[in-house]
């Protein structure tokens, strides 16, 4: 059993809708027997249509549940598929997320400072880029994504 001393307790209304007493009193109830009665319960935020703010006369222990989440396997951008020979020679990998790929060109990019000085959204290819982006001498920022596609084998 919690021991737990509560000094005082208020209800902050959730929403504009106004709530009656009778609602009001059940929650309160709810929130605070749930507080002395059950020791590692947590009170669902759906059950209660009111937020309750308790003030405590004397420190409260709060038990809460270790929150462990499992990797998540890669998906759609995420995971890796193999990639062209050309894409092989510029990255150094044989297998790439779309995302990661993505990212290493835009390191190379602005490492290599191919971006035309007027114009930022235009990229000014170099050898190695040519051969990524069909041969084409300048590339809109927003043609990238699309231009890469190929490469990934299905």
């Amino acid at each position: 059993m919690a021991s737990a001393n509560l000094g005082f307790c208020t209800s902050l209304l959730v929403g504009s809708s106004p709530m009656s007493i009778k609602s009001l009193h059940s929650n309160l109830f709810f929130a605070t027997s749930s507080l002395f009665f059950q020791e590692k319960k947590k009170i669902p935020i759906s059950t209660l249509s009111s937020t309750v703010v308790c003030t405590a006369s004397k420190p409260v222990t709060v038990v809460s549940e270790i929150n462990t989440t499992k990797t998540r396997i890669p998906r759609g951008i995420t995971k890796s598929k193999p990639i062209s020979p050309a894409m092989q020679e510029f990255l150094g990998v044989t297998e790439i997320p779309r995302t990661q790929a993505l990212k290493q060109i835009w390191a190379y990019i602005k490492q290599h400072n191919l971006q035309d000085p007027q114009d930022k959204k235009i990229i000014v290819c170099d050898e190695k880029l040519k051969k990524i982006f069909a041969d084409r001498e300048r590339v809109g920022f927003l043609e990238v994504a699309g231009l890469i596609n190929p490469h990934f084998i299905k």
